[in-house]
């Protein structure tokens, strides 16, 4: 299973090593990026150390430098004394996740993370989607070492720890999760509304939803998306917009009269936010552990600061033709909507929305607290919305 991940040009290693210096768990660093390099399929607990006068004969790697990071990636170099260089025969490195209580375990939680390379021109590429995940942070450690006659490791001092955290999703994912969602999106339904359910409170004047809302002027403003979905979308904790759904019922064509937000829905007919001078870009794909699958979709007026913040982060689509959410013009000049029928679409619309330009009225069904995705973790097992870079 390990070696599908590797380089070929690197063969895996299982050293038996004489004894090794742990490097101290501080922490603190940039981004980086993981290619030429392979797994030691010992356990963290089992070290490569050395004797002490084996350490003083190695170069200890210093100024460790981290670049060209990405999603499950890095490129990492460093300055070396030249005495002793010429024994070196590998490079041993140490990457930990940084801890974090709150953090989102990725499912692979015996993956050994001492890395192990024959020795090659710096800087060196470390690439693997099965031991990083993106958007995490963590910590990385250097030693050389040199293969000794008996098979074992004589190994230098570990070099100084540096922090580093792994980027979003490029736009190369954002395609592979595009391509995902268009499998399962099923045929095209009309619509013609956009909604958005909340609290009555919401609603009304002088509330406390003061952050989403505009009092004086009756407009709902847009607020920082958060972590839900893809833990490397590159839309979470960083997009401002405002949530509108407009999924129908397969039966009625209506909107439906369930909702995880809340009783009271504010309604705008379509045309309003999409249009031609709306530019529509996709942002996620996802499932929380259900069969539902989830897809994030953004609307940005043309030109506007929503829209200057996905141009090259998120896939384009094309307003007119793709089978997620669509809109075209008739011949009598008015505008049709269309939505995926087998996946729920969440749509970011990045501008400020006036309460006047709808109606807000009290819908009959129940409020389904499961379906919420507020801060909902993506389920990382899932065949049908993960690609290769993992969650």
């Amino acid at each position: 299973m390990v070696n599908s991940f590797l380089s070929p040009s690197f063969p895996l290693i299982s050293p038996r090593i004489r004894s090794m210096m742990e490097p101290p768990r501080s922490l603190n660093s940039p981004d980086l990026e993981i290619n030429s390099l392979q797994l030691d399929n010992h356990r963290e607990s089992e070290s490569a150390d050395s004797d002490i006068g084996d350490v003083d004969k190695l170069p200890v790697p210093q100024q460790i430098h981290i670049s060209n990071i990405t999603c499950d990636s890095f490129k990492i170099s460093w300055n070396m004394d030249s005495r002793g260089q010429d024994r070196i025969t590998h490079y041993f490195i140490d990457l930990n996740k940084k801890e974090d209580k709150s953090s989102n375990k990725f499912k692979h939680m015996d993956v050994p993370t001492k890395l192990v390379a024959k020795v090659v021109p710096l800087p060196m590429t470390v690439r693997g989607h099965w031991f990083l995940s993106p958007r995490t942070e963590y910590t990385v450690a250097v030693q050389t070492a040199t293969k000794q006659q008996d098979g074992e490791y004589a190994v230098s001092a570990w070099s100084e720890i540096i922090e580093f955290c792994t980027a979003d999703y490029s736009t190369i994912q954002l395609r592979q999760l595009l391509q995902k969602a268009e499998a399962i999106a099923g045929r095209m339904l009309p619509f013609t509304v956009f909604y958005r359910n909340q609290q009555r409170e919401y609603f009304q004047p002088n509330s406390q939803y003061y952050s989403s809302r505009d009092v004086q002027c009756c407009r709902m403003l847009p607020s920082v998306k958060d972590n839900s979905g893809s833990h490397g979308s590159p839309i979470s904790g960083k997009l401002e917009g405002i949530f509108f759904s407009c999924n129908t019922e397969f039966n009625t064509g209506r909107p439906p009269q369930d909702s995880p937000y809340g009783p009271y829905r504010f309604q705008i007919q379509a045309e309003l936010l999409f249009n031609q001078s709306t530019n529509i870009y996709f942002g996620d794909f996802y499932c929380m552990y259900t069969s539902y699958h989830y897809v994030i979709v953004v609307l940005a007026p043309r030109d506007s600061k929503g829209d200057m913040f996905c141009r090259g982060k998120l896939p384009a689509l094309d307003r007119t033709n793709n089978c997620l959410l669509s809109c075209t013009e008739e011949e009598d000049g008015s505008l049709s909507f269309r939505h995926a029928q087998d996946v729920i679409l969440e749509v970011i619309y990045t501008e400020p929305v006036d309460l006047s330009m709808g109606t807000v009225s009290l819908i009959s069904g129940h409020q389904l607290m499961s379906l919420s995705t507020l801060n909902a973790k993506k389920d990382p097992s899932c065949k049908i919305c993960n690609i290769s870079v993992g969650r």
